[in-house]
């Protein structure tokens, strides 16, 4: 997991790709935040850690790197579990801090559009996007042991769901990326994670 110092190399890092100056850490630290909200299990600190760990092995095969990681920043900024439009309401935030920051709004709608490619819906057709989203997803391809706590702990944030809805959904839910052929979309993540999240997902779905 990433440390406090660590996070504030990302975050430089990522506006320096953009061309400018960090703003002030008023914003980066209403991220983290976020992040530590008590209600979060998976989708914490350690998660965001876990990503933008993984786009610095990556971030030279980045377009635009710096939109990348700033959307990994932002990708679940808003995470509301009764709510279903997390990925909008974060994608939208995105955008205005980036405005405000002083990108231009092409680059900002582009760091939206990163945002809302982790909804999953469909497979990104951009490299960036590709990228993204495997990135997102490199926890189903995580050794077994990380993707056994990562299970726990998305059980753990919907404790309130009773086991006979939340066990055929989420088996609905991996079943659905388990499907994918091939389920990483860039061949450096797939050749490091697609033979091991297939392995993960066929255990916790029961095939």
């Amino acid at each position: 997991m990433s440390t406090p110092a660590a996070f504030d190399v990302h975050w430089r890092t990522a506006w320096s790709a953009l061309g400018i100056d960090a703003p002030p850490a008023t914003l980066r630290d209403a991220l983290l935040a976020r992040y530590a909200e008590p209600h979060r299990r998976y989708h914490t600190l350690q998660h965001l850690g876990e990503c933008l760990d993984a786009f610095e092995r990556e971030r030279t095969r980045a377009q635009r790197p710096g939109e990348v990681a700033l959307a990994l920043w932002f990708h679940d900024a808003v995470y509301d579990l009764q709510a279903q439009d997390n990925e909008l309401q974060s994608a939208n935030w995105a955008r205005d801090a980036l405005r405000a920051a002083g990108i231009d709004a092409a680059a900002a709608q582009r760091v939206h559009d990163l945002v809302m490619a982790t909804t999953h819906d469909a497979l990104p057709v951009d490299a960036d996007a590709q990228l993204m989203v495997d990135i997102d997803l490199s926890i189903l391809g995580a050794p077994a042991e990380r993707f056994a706590e990562y299970e726990r702990q998305i059980r753990a944030e919907y404790a309130h769901v009773p086991p006979e809805v939340f066990e055929p959904r989420r088996r609905l839910i991996l079943g659905h990326f388990l499907a994918r052929d091939p389920l990483y979309q860039t061949p450096v993540m797939r050749a490091r994670c697609e033979a091991q999240a297939r392995t993960n997902l066929r255990g916790a779905i029961g095939d």
